[in-house]
């Protein structure tokens, strides 16, 4: 069972973040801004001896510290998200200062985020900040030679000669096809059997050009919560969330209006078929809760603990059934706006990376 990391990179200033939601602007604003919503509600999220690092320096000392957490507590890699739109580069800098310390013992993938970026996180999803648009052969081109560079890489992970690419969104990209033969020709061209492309299984339209692809990787909860409801749980939610905004819209003191049961959802995340032609890579999450960014209109997952963690591990170790490519891909390292981390904080401090070595070092039943 090798831990495949989601690692967000937007710890660090970038000019376009201080255009748009003001100078300063990191993943760390949002994270120290929350506030408690109700009772027991833990808020803010706080690093550990307040480690609030930033990405962008160029000693790596961060990258260092990540990675000697990772490979002591059994993680295989990272999969670092990439943004390219069309040519344009953004939160690419962490990435490149790992590139340029190939001391740092670490394996690593990226994962495309090709998703439009807009002002989602406080309720405006038609406010386009930078619309992801996916060119001809020439961006192709330009997008794989910025990618090289990663893929030939030693730590850089690949599968039967072929970099490992995730792609989140793949079913929004309609030439597909196109761009996936040219990455192809570029990649046996640079001495690559071709790149493994793994599409992602979330909350949005399923991939289902299975033959373009090589794998899937289930992102939880997503997946399961838009994917994997019965029908009369579907209701069910739909209802509690017309109450909840109801409420919300008479009362002033205001209710969360989505909170779902981690335990429901994680039983259920074990009971999906594997596709008959494509391998799937199944996914846990630590935690859900991105109130910091969405305030009461926001998604919470209650029940969570690294308890739970470590079952769904376990669960997972025991009914893997690919040994050479048994990758699980946990959500994530270090999304603190989302309340999805492993990194140690200052309530649970090293409980959920100590559930990785706990699950690891214990047998199959």
């Amino acid at each position: 069972m090798k831990l495949l990391c989601m690692y967000l990179p937007q710890y660090h200033e970038i000019e376009e973040n201080n255009q748009w939601w003001g100078k300063g602007y990191t993943e760390w604003t949002a994270v120290k801004n929350a506030k408690p919503l109700y009772g027991g509600h833990i808020q803010p999220k706080v690093p550990l001896n307040n480690e609030y690092y930033d990405l962008s320096n160029s000693d790596a000392n961060t990258w260092k510290w990540q990675a000697e957490l990772a490979n002591k507590y059994g993680v295989h890699g990272f999969c670092v998200y990439h943004y390219w739109f069309t040519g344009k580069k953004l939160l690419h800098k962490p990435l490149e200062i790992l590139l340029d310390h190939p001391e740092i013992p670490i394996k690593y993938t990226m994962c495309w985020a090709n998703e439009t970026w807009t002002k989602t996180w406080y309720g405006k999803e038609k406010e386009i900040l930078i619309e992801q648009e996916y060119g001809t052969d020439h961006d192709w081109i330009e997008h794989f030679k910025y990618m090289l560079k990663f893929f030939q890489d030693e730590r850089y992970i690949k599968i039967k000669n072929k970099p490992m690419l995730n792609i989140y969104r793949s079913s929004d990209i309609k030439d597909l096809d196109k761009m996936l033969e040219c990455w192809n020709t570029l990649a046996k061209q640079s001495g690559y059997d071709g790149i493994y492309i793994v599409a992602s299984n979330n909350n949005g339209p399923l991939e289902t050009r299975f033959n373009l692809v090589d794998a899937f990787y289930n992102f939880e909860p997503g997946y399961t919560l838009k994917h994997g409801l019965t029908n009369l749980q579907n209701y069910k939610l739909k209802v509690n969330v017309l109450l909840q905004k109801i409420y919300n819209s008479i009362f002033e003191k205001k209710k969360i209006e989505y909170v779902i049961d981690a335990k429901e959802i994680t039983n259920m995340m074990y009971t999906k078929k594997k596709s008959a032609s494509n391998s799937v890579f199944p996914g846990v999450f630590t935690n859900w809760d991105n109130t910091p960014r969405r305030s009461y209109k926001g998604l919470i997952y209650k029940n969570t603990s690294p308890d739970l963690f470590y079952q769904s591990l376990r669960t997972i170790k025991n009914t893997q059934l690919n040994e050479d490519h048994d990758y699980v891909y946990v959500n994530a390292w270090n999304e603190w706006g989302e309340g999805c981390y492993l990194e140690p904080d200052s309530y649970h401090q090293y409980q959920y990376l100590d559930a990785i070595k706990r699950a690891l070092s214990r047998k199959k039943y």
